[in-house]
């Protein structure tokens, strides 16, 4: 497995590789990797010849006050963990490699990012777009997987890709879980062994909607309800948002008599954390 730092280098094994036929798969991640990762590139050998993943922290996506400096990494660890799944090359720049002194395009997806993450943290995608397009540019991928933990952003990508005719086949991931439920996310690694329990509240309400649903239950204010009570239920939780969606427009939906999806984000202590899943009446 190759490790490659420059843009142009990358950009010269991909040429390489359409010269030849390969299809490239690509998954684009921050690091610190953990089975929803390696679930993605699994995915990806599967359905690509070869396999590039990115690692690399984008400070652009963060706000003032957020993670970016303790954001965890371990690069290390990141390299056993690609090489044991059989990906063929990590990409992994420097900031100053993707945003050279001078730097000032963005890249702004603009309905599907204005509600959930979008109001609560201002300019993240418009970070999230631009390092995307930088990392396709520089990786070429015929296909590139996200999981749908990060549902909207999983939205903003596809919109992006189908507004600005890039060729590329963006396929999403169901999201993978801990055995108790949790949602990967490699901020989990933030909570401590209490928060950890109050951290269930996210899947355990997801869970109960469904249950409402699966009962017949299609009023999105009763499921809504539902989901706060649990999240709000024995302290040390703090909602963001908890909002029933269209799938694909992400606008507000009111019912659930077609699929829907229901997005949340609490913080749990200092760490936020996001949690979703599409109801489906009549399952």
């Amino acid at each position: 497995m190759r490790i490659i730092e420059l843009v142009s280098e990358m950009q010269q094994l991909a040429d390489q590789w359409r010269r030849q036929g390969k299809r490239i798969g690509f998954i684009p991640t921050m690091g610190f990797l953990h089975e929803g990762h390696l679930a993605l590139m699994r995915e990806a050998k599967n359905r690509a010849d070869v396999v590039a993943v990115s690692v690399f922290v984008n400070p652009t996506q963060f706000g003032p006050n957020e993670d970016f400096e303790r954001y965890p990494r371990d690069m290390q660890r990141d390299v056993r963990l690609c090489t044991d799944v059989g990906v063929d090359v990590i990409f992994a720049p420097s900031v100053p490699e993707m945003y050279p002194e001078g730097f000032q395009t963005g890249i702004e997806v603009s309905k599907v990012t204005i509600p959930l993450c979008g109001r609560s943290r201002p300019g993240h995608f418009v970070g999230v777009a631009t390092v995307v397009t930088k990392l396709f540019n520089s990786v070429k991928p015929h296909l590139a997987i996200f999981g749908q933990k990060d549902y909207q952003q999983w939205v903003v990508i596809r919109r992006m890709v189908q507004d600005l005719n890039m060729d590329i086949e963006v396929v999403g991931h169901p999201t993978v879980r801990e055995p108790d439920g949790l949602a990967m996310s490699s901020r989990n690694s933030y909570l401590s062994p209490d928060e950890r329990q109050v951290a269930l509240r996210l899947s355990r309400s997801l869970k109960a909607a469904q249950d409402l649903v699966d009962r017949g239950e299609t009023g999105g204010e009763v499921i809504l309800e539902k989901v706060r009570d649990i999240l709000d239920s024995g302290g040390g939780l703090r909602i963001d948002y908890v909002q029933l969606c269209h799938p694909d427009t992400l606008e507000e939906a009111p019912r659930v008599d077609e699929p829907a999806v229901l997005l949340l984000a609490a913080f749990v202590g200092k760490t936020r954390l996001i949690d979703n899943c599409v109801l489906r009446p009549g399952k």
